[in-house]
């Protein structure tokens, strides 16, 4: 444990060097459009409209099946479509989402992850599809959780702890270098800590492309991205009662990001596409 104190400037070179090669491939892929005056105006009257709105009645389950059916049997090819061009610089990059209904999570939900560490899933709760009011919200919900996948979000986010867990330790192993009476877990809690902080970076900036990214899939489909995402406006605690981050909580609710969709749907009029970070 003593030799893990003793500061030692090429060790701690090289993994200054290896945390700013992992923050140096973060960030957004795509470029998000700027919202203008016009866009944050009419977000804001759709904000506020969508949180006075009435709650309607939950629809049945066999109704909520049936809007889950049709809506995923046309947004997956148009998403894996685009992603496999998006992605035909990485042959081993897997498009093939399996799409499904989590039926025990008990809470509104939807998420992307991996199944087994490679297989990537969009996962839709039964309490979200009974809450959804119609197929754009839902199609919008989808071709959002896509765009996690093509901006590679999971990934990044790891290279971001990563790299946070080196600079902080770093930073701990400079401070407390010759310091026979520095506490020997500093190095270690300065680690974890950098791990957490690193793995939140740039998560606002993820989300909008991601919204940018729905936008883009949502309309390809047929669908209208700009009522999907009135979804996100809905009245919701950001913490579920036992602690953990709700829907609301890991997709915070406001008018910036309606208001790109808005402007990502006016650069799809006016460009036809997206625009890659150069």
């Amino acid at each position: 444990m003593a030799a893990e104190m003793i500061w030692n400037p090429v060790r701690h070179t090289v993994l200054a060097f290896v945390a700013g090669a992992a923050l140096s491939g973060c960030g957004t892929n795509y470029v998000i459009p700027e919202t203008e005056s016009k866009h944050m105006d009419e977000a804001k009257t759709m904000f506020a409209e969508a949180r006075a709105a009435p709650l309607k009645p939950q629809v049945s389950d066999t109704v909520a099946q049936r809007r889950f059916n049709r809506v995923a049997a046309r947004i997956k090819p148009v998403a894996e479509s685009y992603c496999l061009r998006e992605t035909s610089d990485r042959p081993y990059f897997n498009c093939d989402v399996r799409i499904g209904i989590d039926s025990r999570m008990k809470q509104r939900n939807a998420y992307f992850t991996y199944e087994g560490g490679s297989r990537p899933i969009i996962m839709v709760t039964e309490p979200m599809l009974r809450d959804m009011q119609n197929d754009h919200e839902l199609a919008f919900v989808l071709g959002h959780e896509y765009g996690h996948l093509i901006g590679q979000h999971i990934e990044k986010r790891q290279q971001q702890a990563l790299a946070g867990a080196l600079i902080l330790g770093s930073i701990a192993a400079l401070a407390t270098a010759g310091n026979p009476d520095s506490d020997p877990s500093t190095i270690t809690d300065s680690m974890g800590l950098g791990y957490v902080a690193g793995s939140y970076a740039f998560s606002q900036e993820y989300e909008l492309e991601s919204d940018t990214l729905g936008t883009l899939i949502t309309r390809t489909a047929g669908y209208d991205p700009v009522i999907g995402a009135r979804y996100f406006a809905r009245g919701e605690a950001p913490m579920l009662a036992d602690g953990r981050l709700s829907f609301w909580g890991t997709h915070p609710p406001d008018a910036r990001r309606i208001a790109t969709v808005l402007a990502t749907v006016e650069q799809l009029n006016q460009r036809g596409g997206l625009e890659r970070q150069r």
